[in-house]
């Protein structure tokens, strides 16, 4: 037995577990949890299981959505940097975005944050993230999972997954089967790279010889770990208000891993094409800059990162204005970006172009 065991034996500590950080890491996340209730949750956590009542959010009828995902390979820059703080809000928007394309109120949402030895003021950080994010979209924070596990992960890493619930009222599902020739597509602006396309951001900046500390040539007064560490932006709250307050939206497509050519196909008929003016499209400084730095061609480019659209309104005609306007009013940047037209050779047909000039 290990001098360390001590006369008492081995105990959990000593395979490197460490049970009382766990505890110290619950009680400061009581308050970011407590912050995050919502009618239908009280937020508390310590239970085997997070409690919700359909009935007290108000909801009738409902059917359930449910969605998961992670951070991917952000959480990298993540630790790299120290920056622990906003990657929890990507988690969150990752997962609520998604519940909200299909109509759907987010209303709870759960982590799970696994560690080979847990650093109690980094998962604070991310859980605080991640409670920030569930404020945003409305979603209670109403449990998780700290894991700690010894050899699984070096030193400093760990990564995040996260799971959302939403409902929505049985006749308000997205999309509607209504989506026809005519529509009017509306593309809502991103807050930059969002979640997706981080292995090659990574490998971009290897292969420019930068560091994370350098300046970024895209955002004045950042460093590049700064300017990288945008959080994805969460459209849920400005959506759910256009879909109370107009009739006229048919769908919505999330638009992450893929880009446009592969989100936007999966929320349109199969008669049906989308015909997109990539030169409606104002794409953050950060896109035109790797396209160039890593000599990434605009096709490749389109199916790697939003660029600089993250969400795309499907919206009848006549209602497209109304539904432009809603969205403004909640602070959304709004474009006009194409239509849908009768099938086409592909699902999703580009004019002009980003202008990136890689």
């Amino acid at each position: 037995m290990s001098e360390s065991s001590g006369s008492n034996g081995l105990t959990y500590a000593d395979a490197g577990v460490d049970i009382d950080a766990g505890n110290e890491l619950v009680n400061r996340i009581k308050p970011l949890v407590k912050a995050t209730s919502r009618p239908g949750a009280d937020s508390d956590i310590g239970g085997f299981g997070g409690l919700f009542d359909l009935k007290g959010a108000g909801f009738e009828d409902p059917i359930l959505v449910a969605a998961n995902d992670g951070v991917g390979t952000k959480l990298k820059i993540a630790i790299e940097t120290g920056q622990h703080r906003t990657v929890g809000i990507d988690l969150v928007a990752m997962c609520v975005n998604d519940l909200v394309v299909q109509g759907a109120e987010p209303l709870f949402f759960l982590d799970y944050f696994a560690t080979g030895a847990l650093d109690v003021a980094t998962a604070t950080d991310v859980v605080a993230g991640i409670a920030d994010g569930c404020k945003m979209s409305g979603a209670a924070l109403i449990g998780g999972e700290t894991a700690e596990m010894p050899g699984m992960y070096v030193e400093g890493d760990y990564d995040l997954a996260g799971f959302s619930v939403g409902a929505v009222e049985r006749g308000q599902i997205l999309p509607r089967r209504d989506v026809a020739e005519g529509d009017v597509l509306l593309g809502l602006a991103s807050s930059g790279v969002h979640s997706n396309g981080y292995s090659m951001v990574r490998k971009i900046i290897e292969l420019a010889g930068l560091t994370w500390s350098d300046a970024a040539p895209f955002a004045d007064g950042k460093t590049l770990g700064e300017a990288l560490m945008e959080p994805t932006k969460i459209y849920v709250k400005p959506l759910l208000a256009a879909l109370k307050a107009t009739s006229g939206i048919k769908a919505l497509a999330h638009i992450t891993g893929g880009g446009l050519p592969e989100n936007l196909p999966r929320v349109l008929p199969k008669d049906c094409s989308a015909r997109i003016d990539l030169s409606r499209i104002k794409a953050p400084d950060v896109f035109g800059w790797l396209a160039r730095t890593g000599g990434v061609a605009e096709p490749e480019m389109l199916r790697t990162f939003n660029c600089g659209i993250g969400m795309v309104v499907v919206v009848a005609e006549n209602e497209a204005e109304e539904v432009m306007r809603v969205l403004q009013d909640q602070g959304e940047t709004v474009t006009g970006i194409g239509r849908i037209e009768a099938a086409g050779e592909t699902p999703v047909i580009f004019d002009g172009s980003l202008g990136f000039g890689a």
